[in-house]
């Protein structure tokens, strides 16, 4: 992946998210982003698929999400039913942003693939951080599934061989 632009990418990201008031817990600050990973582009939209196939993945992609499935699926009956404290959420949440930080340190897609999966990525921030209760816009069972369905868009949109998607219904 093309290193400066990356950096570019990730401080111009960093610095809309601070100026909007939004965190993250995927950076911070411009430094901080530059230092971990960006992507192609903003995080605008839905993510699509390559002229009508799903993008190529690699080892690291497919096991990071694989286990942020297995993280989040267990645990939707118990919050749709109201029995997750606040401090399960946020053990959750740091356990998937955690995941998300494998992934990330690990990404090797081609750019357009990179794009599309920062879109999912942008979800999964989303979810954790109203699971970790650092937003008032989302509750954290809301959260929770903001994360499963933005698993679920990546299995929808990346080349995952026995990819099940995440049954978000109550």
């Amino acid at each position: 992946m093309n290193t400066p632009r990356l950096q570019r990418f990730a401080a111009t990201l960093a610095v809309a998210a601070i100026t909007a008031g939004i965190t993250t817990p995927f950076a911070a600050t411009p430094a901080q982003a530059a230092q971990t990973h960006s992507h192609e582009a903003a995080a605008t939209g839905k993510p699509a698929l390559n002229q009508g196939r799903q993008w190529a993945t690699d080892a690291p992609l497919r096991e990071g999400m694989g286990r942020i499935r297995a993280l989040v699926e267990p645990r939707l009956a118990a919050a749709h039913a109201g029995k997750l404290s606040a401090a399960q959420y946020a053990a959750l949440a740091g356990q998937v942003e955690t995941e998300v930080g494998g992934i990330v340190a690990n990404c090797k897609l081609e750019p357009k693939a990179d794009a599309m999966l920062h879109l999912v990525i942008a979800d999964l921030g989303v979810g954790t951080d109203a699971m970790a209760a650092k937003t008032a816009k989302l509750p954290p069972a809301k959260g929770l599934v903001k994360v499963a369905l933005a698993v679920n868009e990546y299995g929808s949109h990346f080349d995952h061989p026995g990819f099940k998607p995440i049954r978000t219904a109550h």
